[in-house]
This record gives structure tokens, sequence and C-alpha cells, in this order.
């Protein structure tokens, strides 16, 4: 067991995770003022779109007008899933791209219609030509450990596919806990394995708090030696090709718990609730994350 970081990363999804399986659409205004309320917060890093068929993701079909609107962060995060989407991110101007793959064969077509095998060969080149371009690469790896459809995934097949993805020359492997049904053993043992064996690449924790098991999961995450974690401002998401899940954890119960375990987020909640207030009369449900019922009643 590693001592505890004094600083993490909190990597803001909300915007896009987040939205993306609202039904009523958010409007474009609401979006940005989201971001904004989110950066004035403290928040460093954040995904704020994702440039994909607006016939399967329509809230997304605004992603170019919000980078547009340039908000003021040390790293701006847009999904592209395929060649289509990295082109019109690049269009946009774009200089942070997110790719993703399911460890899952199951998921994978059900989200994209391609094995996961046939998605990371049409994935490296593009990978390697962002790279040429000096761009930042994430890879989002979804059903690190658990599958809607195929059950619980093999570790070291999650830790193969980390594995291309750090060999194609990605910069940070955010690994997901995409229906949320790890439990803290699994989530030490994966994250300390995949230290050891990528210790020159950025590893980012996603949990999704389908069982209430999140906090629990980050801790066994901080424990392993993580530092950084992609969360959601009011515990908006949840996979819309992931039958059950539900939304990712909180960001502001992730950063109430780590500030009051002395480690520094750089967060501040009054105004991380100011945001969530901001997004919250759009949403076909109703806020019920543990700070914020405490902050807001």
């Amino acid at each position: 067991m590693k001592s505890l970081p004094t600083n993490v990363t909190i990597i803001e999804v909300g915007p896009r995770d987040g939205l993306q399986n609202e039904k009523n659409f958010v409007s474009t205004d609401r979006k940005v003022n989201f971001i904004k309320k989110l950066t004035s917060a403290g928040i460093k890093e954040m995904e704020i779109t994702s440039f994909v068929s607006p016939k399967w993701v329509p809230q997304m079909q605004d992603a170019t007008e919000i980078v547009a609107s340039n908000p003021e962060l040390t790293r701006k995060l847009v999904l592209a899933p395929n060649q289509k989407g990295v082109e019109r991110a690049l269009e946009a101007g774009c200089d942070a791209i997110a790719v993703f793959v399911g460890v899952s064969n199951s998921f994978n077509k059900k989200n994209i219609n391609k094995s996961t095998k046939q998605s990371l060969e049409e994935l490296k080149p593009i990978i390697t030509k962002l790279k040429e371009k000096n761009l930042f690469v994430r890879a989002c790896i979804s059903t690190a450990f658990y599958c809607p459809f195929e059950g619980k995934i093999k570790e070291n097949d999650t830790i193969a596919l980390c594995k291309e993805f750090a060999s194609s020359g990605v910069d940070e492997l955010s690994v997901a806990d995409t229906i949320g049904m790890a439990t803290p053993i699994e989530s030490y043992s994966l994250f300390s394995s995949l230290i050891e064996c990528l210790p020159d690449i950025l590893l980012t924790a996603h949990f999704h708090d389908t069982r209430k098991m999140a906090l629990s999961n980050i801790y066994a995450a901080l424990q392993a030696g993580i530092h950084r974690f992609d969360t959601s401002a009011g515990g908006l998401g949840g996979c819309p090709f992931a039958p059950g899940a539900t939304g990712n954890v909180a960001t502001e119960d992730v950063v109430y718990m780590l500030e009051r375990m002395g480690i520094r987020t750089g967060i501040d909640l009054d105004a991380l609730v100011e945001a969530i207030n901001v997004v919250s009369p759009s949403l076909t449900r109703r806020i019920e994350t543990g700070y914020y019922q405490l902050a807001t009643n």
C-alpha cells in the first residue's frame, strides 16, 4: 500500500459524459455557463463535449459551438470515437482528444458496432497522426471491471488493452468501472498492476456510483497510487449503451471526502454547488448527491 497523495487532480466529465444521457436537450448557452461555472470553481481539466453522430447522441449536436466558447481550462477534452469525429474535432480547433474502446467485445459492438480488436486497429493510425500534431490523446477504457452483457472482465484483458494503447502513444488512460460493479479489492488490484506495468503514463480512475461503491473504490485507488479521477458534478451521467448504469461519482462528494482527508483538490465546494444549480433546471431528474443535498436544504 502506497502513501496517500497530498494533491489530487479532478477531471470533470459532467458537460460530456454527464449530459449525454439526458433526454431533454440542454441549451448551448446553459452548457457554456455550466462549463464556465465549473471552471470558476477550480476545475482545470474537463471533458467539455463530444463529436459523435447527432442521430445517436443528440445532446452533443452543439459540439462545435461548445468548443468555440473557449473555456479557460488547462486541458479541454473532447470525445471523438472515430475518424470522422476526429476530423470534426480538428476542424473546431481542439488540441486534446479522447478516444474510447470497451474491453468487452459485446459492449463495444453494442456501442460502436465493432469488436474491441477492430476498434483498436482503427484507432492506432489515428492516434499516431494526432501525436504527430503534438495533440494530447486520452484513451477511455470502458468495461474495465464488468460488462452488462459478459459479466466480470478478466484483469489481464484490461491490462493488455491498456498496454496496447500505451504502446500506440496515448498520453492518458481513463480506466472505467462503466456499470459500477467493481469492489475496492478489485479497484486496488487493477490500478496497482497498471501503475507497476505502465509507470510513465497518466492513469485516471473513472467510477460510476450504481451500487454506491464509487467513493470506496476511489479510496482503494488512492491507496494503489492513483491521483487522477474522473467525476461528474451532481453525479450526472450513465452510458446509453450500458443497461442499468447510473451516474458517475459526484464531483462534490469526491471533493468533500478528499478535502476532509487533507488531500487538496483546488476546488471550491460552494462554487461547485453554484455550477450544479446552473444546469439542474434543465435536467429530467433531481440532483440527489450527498453533499449537494446538505448544501441546498
